[in-house]
């Protein structure tokens, strides 16, 4: 059996690429969810429920005793998607005050992948700073920002935001090991 996929999602816009990642997985997934990670997606995308039955696995955010807490359970790695810019610098700071934030202290010490996709413009230097510090760590900021070079051979008109966004979920997959179903090299 493969390693599980980690999946945080925070209280930031862009919520439905963490539905086409859960889609578009070959990794059984487990969900953390903070508290306005729900509130968002009931604002953009409906009840969540929908989402979390898509997953081997939901944790409480408020579960430090999960065993994902622990840097010795294995797993192919960690994103959060969306990433806000609160959950960015708790990361940062080393603050792990909830699962989310333990779970990617626990990347970034046992050396796992944790891919943190930051969903926020325009950056404050604080921002960026924080970004910084996680890359330095190990960890890998990839803001949410659609392979626009992708869909160059076709109209703008007919480019749809699922089209977008799973097109960056497949480059998310790749840092992780899974190989996309296209890439620049067969567009070009």
């Amino acid at each position: 059996m493969s390693k599980h996929l980690i999946l945080g999602i925070t209280g930031a816009s862009g919520i439905y690429a963490a539905d086409i990642l859960m889609d578009k997985s070959p990794w059984p997934v487990e969900i953390i969810s903070s508290k306005w990670a729900d509130k968002i997606y009931l604002h953009e995308r409906g009840n969540m429920d929908e989402l979390l039955d898509k997953s081997c696995k939901v944790h409480a955010n408020d579960d430090l005793a999960s065993p994902l807490s622990s840097g010795s359970v294995p797993t192919r790695g960690m994103v959060i998607l969306p990433c806000s810019v609160n959950t960015l610098a708790k990361i940062a700071s080393g603050i792990c005050d909830n699962l989310i934030t333990r779970s990617a202290h626990c990347h970034l010490k046992e050396k796992r992948p944790l891919l943190l996709c930051l969903r926020e413009a325009p950056l404050t230097t604080i921002d960026l700073e924080n970004a910084s510090k996680i890359a330095i760590a190990g960890g890998i900021i990839m803001p949410l920002a659609p392979p626009f070079f992708m869909f160059g051979d076709q109209s703008p008109k007919t480019v749809t935001m699922h089209d977008l966004l799973a097109s960056f979920i497949d480059r998310v997959l790749m840092v992780f090991g899974h190989p996309a179903s296209e890439t620049w090299e067969d567009k070009r």
